[in-house]
């Protein structure tokens, strides 16, 4: 089994294979590209973003600067997401986001890592795990999402969570590592004046 389909496997690889970089630089000039462009420029940010990712669907606002070890080539944008600046995808597997997820400023989604073991570590061998975060999800800022996780749709990842395993859907989840906080009800609905203000703001 060559270095491609150990990664594609999810099993520790050699990161430093020429042939495992299969044109990341260039797909990172797409992306320098992209976080050139100027605020006004939104017609041109959705065209490069559709260039870039693997799937971009309608409505996708991706604020600059954008980072992405592969130029988004392995990412899935659903429709009508927003992602807000500093955002950071080290995509090495696969990335799914559903439609209308939000995420605060500086977010980080890894679907690589590498091996406890030192010795591997030194023969430079890595993993990844690819990445899926649920229809309506909100991930507040800071938040660190490690691979192989899965985040349930409309659940919300409190500010400053590194999420280490699944989150299920409809629940608010926060902390380090992140844990479910407890499960969304009708208590949240801000619109409604007799729910408790402090409860409908947990991810800020």
């Amino acid at each position: 089994m060559d270095n491609a389909a150990r990664r594609d496997a999810g099993l520790p690889y050699h990161y430093d294979d020429p042939a495992i970089m299969d044109g990341q630089l260039a797909w990172q000039d797409k992306l320098w590209e992209y976080n050139q462009t100027r605020p006004t420029e939104q017609e041109r940010r959705a065209e490069l973003l559709k260039d870039m990712c693997a799937e971009v669907g309608e409505g996708a606002h991706v604020e600059t600067p954008l980072h992405a070890n592969n130029g988004c080539r392995r990412v899935h944008l659903g429709k009508g997401i927003y992602i807000n600046a500093f955002m950071s995808m080290v995509d090495d597997a696969g990335i799914w986001i559903g439609d209308y997820a939000m995420f605060g400023p500086s977010v980080t989604i890894a679907t690589a890592g590498h091996p406890i073991l030192p010795i591997l570590r030194e023969h430079h061998y890595t993993y990844a795990l690819p990445v899926h975060i649920g229809r309506n999800v909100w991930v507040g800022s800071n938040v660190s999402i490690l691979p192989g996780v899965t985040i349930g749709d409309n659940s919300v990842i409190g500010a400053g969570s590194v999420v280490t395993r699944d989150i299920p859907a409809n629940v608010v989840a926060v902390g380090n590592p992140c844990r479910v906080l407890r499960a969304i009800n009708d208590t949240d609905n801000p619109v409604d004046d007799n729910s408790p203000r402090s409860d409908s703001r947990p991810a800020a």
